[in-house]
Order: structure tokens, then sequence, then C-alpha cells
């Protein structure tokens, strides 16, 4: 507590506070702007910081940090169009709850859940961060492919009626990102000589096409109606109340844990606590026809989870120095620069700069739910304006987005013919979002899958005998072939019926 109440004390200081305030509303901008991603957001604020103190910098983007995750949620329900990677399974049920008029509620869940997710994962890695250190520690190679593959499990929970499909979606995911140079050799793999494709197939514009592009498509083939009633212009007193939180009260507990331990896990990150919490959300639940369809429990366990694993994405960075994620990463080159040592030492040469970390957290998770409500008041009013300027918008939204990642018309391209491979699957029922998924989580597999038989000698046994490793595996082992084996259950309980 005492460690808590310095940490206050310091982000409450009047410049330091004001920058809080600052860089709040910037990575809630930043976040709820289509391809500018968490990481991209830290870059773009790091200019603010060259004139800052060490301790006011690290202040400011973690502010920018945070709130940039929880604006990406904005976007994701009204347009479903991720604002980052993370927010990805946001749109799953958000999006549907546009759809039937609820935007006002699905807002309010999100920010509301983000809240409580950002600031219990900020208070929990203050409080136990040295025995969260040790356990990261124990997590090598071998155990982050297992965690990874555990993300991959969540696969089973976004089929919808048609797992196999579901399945071969995720598998060409895993494809497309083996295009690109070897990781590891570093020899060109599916370029087809084309040198364009040496860098890989990148992410954003892949995410932004498969779900913007693919619905505007949808919704300009079947003219969908988005019920624009009075919930589209009264975002701002739809937070949630008491007791609709207590019903999700499970849900929220269990994303929040998730969120901060795969947090802490280096390289991770958010996105794939949050495709895990929506996983398991879906698995423990009694009623899992309802997520995909506008489930509110599906917005909570997706937000709640994302904003955890910022907080957790921090301890590797502070206690061992090592980056928890790219944007953890690129706070990281801004402190070495301002003299700050991070590593095992921090918390007892430089106890300040822990503290106004996780202090400054639980107050920007605290600001950034006034500031997102202006923020999607906003963007919530486009939604009454008529579809074939809505799809417009969406589509340049989507296109600036695309382009902005590295400044290339290759990528708005690439956006183009992924949301029309998007359309395609859709109407095959095959699933974009899996596909999405393999490839955000292909190169993190691959790697620590060959980097760990590389470490064990070749000895693949040795690898998956490790107890972490075993565990993991079992348990995503599990949750991928549990719905084939209820479907073949079912239909033999049918076939006996009959």
């Amino acid at each position: 507590m005492g460690l808590l109440i310095s940490g206050f004390q310091l982000i409450f200081q009047p410049l330091t506070f004001m920058y809080i305030v600052g860089g709040t509303v910037l990575g809630t901008i930043f976040g709820a702007l289509p391809g500018v991603s968490a990481s991209m957001s830290v870059v773009l604020a790091m200019a603010f910081t060259y004139s800052m103190s060490p301790l006011v910098a690290i202040a400011f983007l973690v502010a920018v940090y945070c709130s940039a995750i929880t604006g990406g949620g904005i976007t994701a329900i009204l347009f479903k169009i991720p604002g980052t990677p993370s927010n990805a399974p946001t749109t799953f049920d958000g999006y549907p709850m546009t759809l039937r008029g609820d935007s006002s509620k699905a807002l309010g869940i999100s920010l509301t859940t983000s809240a409580i997710g950002g600031t219990f994962a900020a208070i929990s890695m203050l409080l136990l961060t040295p025995q969260l250190t040790n356990a990261a520690l124990k997590f090598g190679s071998s155990e982050l492919f297992a965690i990874s593959f555990l993300g991959l499990s969540v696969l089973t929970a976004l089929g919808g009626g048609d797992v196999i499909k579901t399945i071969i979606s995720g598998l060409i995911g895993l494809w497309l990102a083996t295009i690109g140079m070897d990781p590891l050799m570093g020899f060109a793999r599916f370029t087809w000589g084309n040198s364009g494709l040496l860098s890989g197939i990148e992410m954003i514009p892949v995410m932004i096409g498969m779900f913007a592009i693919t619905e505007v498509l949808d919704q300009t083939v079947s003219h969908t109606k988005i019920e624009t009633d009075k919930t589209v212009n009264k975002v701002k007193t739809k937070l949630t109340s008491l007791k609709e939180l207590w019903v999700m009260k499970w849900t929220i507990i269990r994303s929040a844990l998730i969120g901060t331990g795969v947090g802490i896990l280096p390289g991770a990150g958010a996105t794939i606590a949050s495709f895990l919490s929506y996983a398991i959300e879906v698995k423990s639940s009694k009623t899992p026809g309802k997520y995909g369809k506008g489930e509110p429990k599906g917005v909570a366990a997706s937000e709640t989870a994302n904003n955890a694993a910022t907080a957790g994405s921090m301890v590797p960075l502070l206690a061992l120095g090592i980056p928890g994620g790219p944007a953890a990463a690129i706070m990281m080159s801004a402190l070495v620069l301002k003299g700050v040592q991070m590593g095992p030492l921090l918390l007892k040469r430089q106890p300040e700069f822990l503290t106004s970390v996780f202090a400054s957290m639980i107050v920007t998770n605290i600001i950034m739910v006034i500031v997102a409500i202006g923020v999607a008041k906003i963007f919530s009013k486009i939604l009454a304006t008529p579809y074939s300027i809505l799809g417009t918008v969406i589509v340049l939204l989507a296109a600036i987005g695309s382009f902005a990642v590295f400044s290339s018309t290759s990528d708005i391209m690439l956006m183009v013919i992924a949301g029309v491979l998007g359309y395609v699957f859709h109407k095959l029922r095959f699933n974009p979002a899996a596909l999405v998924l393999g490839l955000v989580l292909g190169e993190m597999v691959e790697s620590n899958l060959r980097r760990a038989i590389m470490l064990a000698n070749g000895n693949i046994v040795a690898v998956f005998t490790k107890p972490i490793t075993a565990i993991v595996m079992i348990a995503s082992i599990a949750m991928l072939v549990w719905p084939l084996i209820k479907s073949f259950i079912d239909k033999k309980k049918g076939t006996v019926s009959a």
C-alpha cells in the first residue's frame, strides 16, 4: 500500500496528471481509428515525450497504450472494424448488438468492463510483481508455443455450426502466416519470386478486409437494416448498471484473470488474451448458441481480457527488461533513451517507475471511460446516415487504416482482396475470423515450436513432456476435439431416438 500511495502522489502532480489525461484522449482516438494499433499509437505518441522527464514520459505512454485498446472497441462494435487486433473478438457479439439497435448497451459494457479489467490487473501487478516475475521466468519456447496453440484452440468456439470448415479456415490462416522470410533460417517461402511478399502477409489489412469490407459487401447485397432508434443518440447515458455487471460477474472475473495471466507472458499479449477469454466463455456457457449473435457477455469477455493484458505486459518489461509485446518494446526503447535501467534491480534502485506505471494505469482506466463516451458519441452519430453513405465511409476508414500501417498502396489492394475472399468465405460458410486468428498466431506458433525443438537438439518428445507444456497442450487438444466428439454423440443419440 505504501508503494501504491507513493505512485499516486507522483502521478497526481499537476503536470503529470495533465499529460495522463492528454495521453488518454490521444490513445482513445488513435485506438478508434482503423489500422492504428496500440503499438502504432505508442509510436505516434513518442514524439511528445522528448521534452518530458522519464517519469512523466512513461506515465504518458502507458495512458496512450491502455486507452488505445479501449478505443479500438468503439469501431469494432459500431462498424465491425476492430481498432486493434485484440478487439477482433469484440466484433462477434458487439456488431450484432448494433444491428438490432443495442449499440449503446454494447458500448457501455465495453467501456465499463475495460475499466474493470485494466484496474484489476494494475492492482494485481503492483501487489504480485515479484511472484509473477518468477512464474514468467519458467516459460521458455516450448511453454510459449503451448500458450499460442491454446489460442488456436479458440477455433472451435468460432465455428457457429460447421467446425470442420472453421478449422480449415484457421489452417489457411496458418499457411498465410508462413509466406515471406523464414523467421529462423532467413530464406524465402511461398513468395513465387515476388519481392513484395518477402515481408509476409501484413495482418492489419487482412483483418480490416475480412471484417469491414466483407460486412459492407454483405450489407450491400442483403440490404440488412441497422436499427437506428433512440439508443444511437444516447450513448452517454448508457453505462452498464451494477445489476447488469452482477449478472456478468463470473465472466468479468474469469476474463480479468485470463488477461492478467496471459499478459505477463513475453510476446503473448492482448490479442491471445482476448481470443482465449472469448473461447473459454463460450465453452463454459450453458447457452453457447447465443454467442456470435449479440450476447453481451461476449463483449465483456473480450474487452475485460484485452485491457487486463495491458497491465500484465508491463511486468516482464519492468521486472525482467523483456517487453511483453510490441507496444511494451516501443516504450522500452523510449525509456532506455532516458536512462532508465529496467530489470530485477528496478524495484530497488528506481521503485518510483514501477509504482507510477501501475498508478497511472489505474487512473487512466477511470479517465478513459469518460473520454471514450465522448468519442463513441461522435462515432455513433454516423450510424444514423443511410447505408449508401455509411458503407462508403466504412470503406474509406478501412482504406486509410490499411494504408497507415506502412504507407503502402499494396496494403490497400491486400485489404480489398481479403474483403472479397472474406465475402466468398462467408457465402460458403467458411469462417473469416478463424482465418484471421490463424494469421495472427501463426508466426508465434511456428517460431516458438521450432526454437524449442532446436534447443532440445531435435528431441520432440522432450519438448512436449515438459510439465507446463504438457498440461496446456492437453487442455488445447481437449478444447479442439470436444466439439467434434459432442457433435458425434448428439448425432448418435438422434439416430437411436429415431
